[in-house]
């Protein structure tokens, strides 16, 4: 009962503590997944030939507790017909039948009693696989979450620690002085396009003061001085 005894102490085993004393969990229960199956397919095995040696017994107890009712039957005809010696010799065959059933019927009962023991064992093995297969899918998962949160912590690390954050900060400080020297020019623009403006208005306004100049010399007879030296220059070629 080999199989029995290491099925017993897979069955005991507590995962979680084995699963805490592992370096690599999830490699352990693997290996351990693999050594509970060979051992179900052993134990199963195992299990298959008891019931063979239990039904095999029964079936020799069966015989033996009908080998012992014949020869009974057989003494009782044998005294009916006053045959007492034959009766004998029939209740000997009978004891004989007796006492073989009776160690059959210890046999059995020792071997259905193995027998239901390594069933219960088969099916504490199959919870046990069943626990093993669900706490290495939450192994898993909760392995690759933590991986993923490590991988992101460690991105956040970097980026914080790195010169890449600064370089953001730098493009963005560029940006925001080329969009200052934009509106700078703008502005600029808009200013000398003003001063430019003014210039023409005052342009404007100095013909109109001309204007006003001489058509005010015209009412009062005098005239201006460019004309006074044209008039000049005329009598003096005249002359």
């Amino acid at each position: 009962m080999g199989i029995f005894r290491r099925i017993s102490d897979i069955v005991k085993a507590n995962i979680n503590d084995l699963l805490n004393r592992a370096e690599d969990p999830e490699k352990m229960l693997n290996q351990m997944l693999i050594e509970m199956r060979e051992q179900l397919a052993d134990a199963k095995r195992q299990v298959a030939v008891a019931i063979a040696d239990e039904k095999k017994l029964k079936r020799q107890l069966d015989l033996q507790v009908e080998e012992a009712q014949k020869w009974e039957q057989r003494a009782a005809a044998a005294l009916q017909a006053g045959k007492e010696d034959l009766a004998r010799q029939a209740l000997a065959r009978r004891n004989e039948a007796q006492g073989l059933a009776k160690q059959y019927q210890e046999q059995w009962e020792k071997q259905s009693e193995a027998v239901e023991a390594l069933k219960t064992a088969l099916r504490g093995l199959n919870a046990k696989i069943e626990e093993a297969k669900r706490k290495k899918d939450l192994l898993i998962a909760r392995k690759k979450r933590a991986e993923a949160q490590k991988q992101i912590q460690e991105t956040l690390q970097g980026i914080g620690q790195s010169s890449a954050f600064e370089t953001f900060e730098r493009m963005e400080q560029k940006v925001l002085e080329a969009e200052a020297q934009a509106e700078a020019a703008v502005d600029l623009n808009a200013e000398l396009s003003g001063l430019d403006l003014e210039e023409q208005f005052k342009e404007l306004n100095s013909t109109e003061l001309d204007d006003d100049l001489q058509e005010l010399r015209s009412r009062l007879g005098m005239q201006s001085q460019g004309q006074s030296e044209e008039q000049s220059l005329d009598r003096s070629v005249e002359l």
